[in-house]
């Protein structure tokens, strides 16, 4: 079957055949191939001027303006300083004598492979080694001389490494090692058992439940910053903070080898059938 050309003016006859051909789509196909070879010159016109812009401005301005830019003048004067004149009255500075030695020094010259015609210094044999020390020269000794020894340069003072004290809070979770009651948390609760008096408000309400108390351990070992974070009310967190208030001191949280403060939490079972 031959492929069908709908632009063919035949086809485009056939199907407005009858039709207003008077109507925009008969026109159109009918002017189709006309219109497409316009667009393309069109196109290919507006293209090649486009590209072809910058030469003609560069040959409207007469010629290549990079190139007839002046280059700007980027010469410089240096001003030589004249040097103070030297003042010949004036001696100069005296260079301080070595200190005399106490031992024999005897010149040492690196070997060398050269005919024997051309032997300037001889060298040293090792039994002239074990009396004198090699140098550059030979320098006779002098075993009274007095042996010179360097002063330490400048004026500065002595100083002290300072220390630098940690005044970091630390928490429970990040300490090394923990804080701790003198034998630990059984004796603690076995103090504020014998010591806490329960308030009789509490007693007659019959208040029984968990204070939870919060306090720093200093480096000291002494407590800081004691707070109630629980409390039933009547009196026995109030109680709670008392006996804090009179604990003995605690073994300090340690960090890095060192005493540190911790901030310890701990929960106090009051419990109103045991009294």
């Amino acid at each position: 079957m031959a492929q069908l050309d709908i632009f063919n003016q035949q086809w485009i006859d056939v199907v407005f055949t009858g039709r207003n051909q008077a109507y925009g789509a008969y026109q159109l196909r009918k002017n189709n191939n006309r219109t497409i070879a316009r667009s393309m010159l069109f196109g290919a016109a507006f293209f090649i001027l486009v590209m072809s812009a910058p030469l003609i401005s560069r040959y409207l301005n007469g010629g290549d303006t990079e190139l007839s830019t002046p280059t700007p003048d980027l010469h410089t004067d240096v001003v030589l300083i004249t040097p103070p004149a030297i003042d010949e009255s004036v001696p100069p500075p005296s260079v301080a004598e070595p200190p005399k030695r106490r031992t024999d020094q005897v010149r040492f010259v690196p070997p060398r492979v050269v005919p024997a015609s051309q032997v300037v210094d001889e060298i040293p044999t090792v039994d002239d080694l074990k009396v004198a020390d090699p140098g550059p020269e030979t320098v006779k000794g002098d075993p009274g001389a007095e042996v010179v020894i360097d002063q330490p340069v400048g004026t500065s003072t002595t100083t002290h490494a300072a220390t630098i004290e940690d005044e970091q809070v630390y928490g429970m979770v990040s300490i090394e090692q923990m804080p701790e009651f003198p034998g630990g948390l059984s004796k603690f609760y076995s103090y504020i058992s014998k010591n806490y008096n329960y308030p009789a408000a509490a007693r007659e309400q019959g208040v029984s439940g968990r204070v939870i108390v919060s306090f720093i351990v200093e480096k000291d070992g002494s407590l800081t910053d004691i707070k109630v974070l629980r409390d039933m009310g009547l009196g026995t967190g109030e109680e709670a903070m008392r006996l804090l208030k009179k604990s003995s001191k605690w073994r300090a949280g340690v960090q890095n080898g060192r005493n540190v403060r911790v901030q310890y939490t701990l929960p106090i079972m009051l419990n109103l059938e045991a009294q």
